[in-house]
This record gives C-alpha cells, structure tokens and sequence, in this order.
C-alpha cells in the first residue's frame, strides 16, 4: 500500500519536543519521496478542528479493499504529539461512530504512556517506518465513559481518574511556574513539585464500585484510577497485568493511609511489588461504575474534568490504529 500521510503536529508538546520531532520526519519523508501535508497546531482545541476538517473533506474510512489497490494514495491520519494531543483526535475521530477511521501516532510528549504500552521505539524515525511497512490497522481498547450528574460523555485512551492523580494534574496545569519551567524544557519540575504539593494534602474519601455483578465500598479512597494498559503518570506500571489488546479496563484504587505507609506504597510500586498490599485494590472488568458523592478532582488522559462529584460508568470501545 501507498500512503498520503496527514500529519497532525502539537509543536508545543514534550516542552518543543513536538517541533523537533515533526522535522525529523519531514526530512525522512523529503528523502525518499512520500506524499504528506503538516498541519501545526497554534492554540489548544485546534487539533480537534483540524481532525473534524479532514474528516469531512479528506480522510477514508478503512475498507479491506485498500490492501489490493496499488494504484491509489490512502489519506492516512498521523498525529505527533503527546498523549494529550492523541487523545484530542482520537475523541472527534470517534464521533463518527458509524465509521472506523484508522490514526497513526509518533510520540513526541512528556509521559508517552500509550506509546510505552504497545513498546514504541524511542527513536521517531523508527516509529514511521513501522507505521510505512503496516499494511492495515489493529482494533484497540480505549475506554469510553459517561458522567450521569452533568450527562457528559468521552474517550480516553489511558486512563480516568478520580482523587489523587486528578489533583495532580490540577495542582500541576494551575502552578504559577509551570510555564516558565516549559521555556526551560523543565516543565517535569512543575510536575514533581505537584506530586510533593498533593501528596500530603490529599485526603481519603468515600467511593461506591459496582462491576461483576458486586457493589464495592470504599470509605477513605485515596488514588481511583481506571485504566486499558499498565501505565501512568508517564511510565509508572500502576496495573502491571493490563493489556490494550483484550478487552478489559483495570480498575486500581489505593486506600488513605499513613503518610509512611503512603511512601512505602510508593517504593512497593515503583518495585512493582505493590499489588500484593492491602491497601491497594485491582480489578478487572468489561464494565464498571464509580460514585463519589464527595466533590474531587477528576481527570482524563491528564486533561481536568473538574472538582465535582462523580456518577461515572465506563465501558470499552475500539479504535483503529495503524501501527
């Protein structure tokens, strides 16, 4: 098969990482002749514009029949950014619920955490000439959710959260010095101050689970994270046993505890080892759905979804992805 590559760049993203990224491949596509087209993105919600615009006037949708055809260019869709950016396009691509349009993606962000579940090269030109010898796309696992209180709906492509990492992410997008670190390329700094920040702040909190047929009951909940593969936070293996490719979400929570237990918790996880404490609770399921009554902060893929209460229900869904 032959390819039109539509690639769309967050230059922003990884603190320039983007930019640096999306010039590395142009000179690979300049060097051996591939048809392409950049669109750079200016401000956020600009990707969503431009995945939208290209669906309607450029993109196909995937068809078998493509394989066979040698004489026709695919319009292929190829994001380079982080996961936020990925996140972005995947969302309005799944608007077109009646259709499967296939998205391929060179990681250029700060955590990376989807591209490390499927065990991407590091090197970008590696990622491209994988996605250049893939002659159709692999079906796989995102997580859908919806918000019964204030009926919102969405897509995630690594994980939901409630509670800790939500804070985090809240703690770290609203510091005075965050942008000043990212002029620096020393925007993990802003990150780590966060954690330091929340982690002691962070208080338990009540949550009702429902999922295999069980109601679950958590009174002091700390850390609520759902999730299609091992990873957050930008390689932390918070479920070591997920997969992208079932069709299964991984929910993990992580009681209040001691602030000593907390940094022993810690050291287990980063050990891998965490999954064996009683303060740390995973479970497996197609389906699942998560009350907390008490206003927290909520996050998705590290984009905010607010301090509020939550009525979540999350499910599965499948996504193309040509890689």
């Amino acid at each position: 098969m032959k390819y039109y590559y539509h690639i769309i760049v967050n230059p922003a993203s990884g603190s320039g990482r983007g930019s640096k990224v999306a010039q590395r491949i142009k000179k690979t596509l300049d060097k051996h002749h591939f048809a392409y087209q950049f669109y750079h993105t200016a401000h956020a919600g600009e990707e969503r514009q431009t995945t939208q615009k290209l669906l309607k006037e450029t993109l196909l949708p995937w068809d078998e029949a493509y394989i066979e055809n040698s004489d026709m260019l695919y319009p292929l869709l190829v994001v380079i950014g982080g996961d936020g950016t990925l996140h972005q396009v995947v969302s309005e691509v799944q608007q077109i619920s009646e259709q499967q349009f296939p998205v391929a993606y060179i990681p250029a962000g700060s955590g990376n955490d989807f591209a490390r579940s499927l065990d991407f090269p590091k090197e970008p030109e590696k990622v491209f000439w994988q996605i250049a010898g893939t002659n159709r796309p692999q079906a796989l696992t995102v997580i859908h959710y919806h918000e019964q209180i204030q009926d919102d709906s969405g897509i995630a492509i690594n994980n939901v959260g409630i509670g800790l990492d939500a804070a985090i992410v809240y703690a770290a997008n609203h510091s005075a010095a965050k942008s000043n670190l990212n002029k620096f390329n020393m925007g993990s700094f802003s990150y780590i101050a966060a954690i330091l920040n929340v982690l002691f702040r962070q208080k338990g909190f009540p949550i009702l689970v429902e999922c295999n047929g069980q109601q679950l009951s958590f009174s002091k909940a700390f850390l609520c994270t759902t999730t299609n593969h091992p990873y957050f936070g930008g390689g932390v293996a918070i479920a070591p046993t997920a997969t992208i490719k079932d069709n299964k979400l991984d929910f993990v929570l992580v009681e209040r505890v001691a602030m000593f237990k907390i940094f022993w918790l810690i050291l287990l996880l980063l050990r891998k080892k965490h999954m064996k404490s009683r303060y740390f609770h995973h479970i497996s399921t197609a389906k699942l759905r998560i009350i907390s009554t008490i206003p927290q902060h909520g996050q998705e893929d590290g984009e905010e979804m607010g301090e509020r209460p939550f009525d979540l229900t999350l499910t599965t869904t499948k996504q193309l992805f040509w890689c």
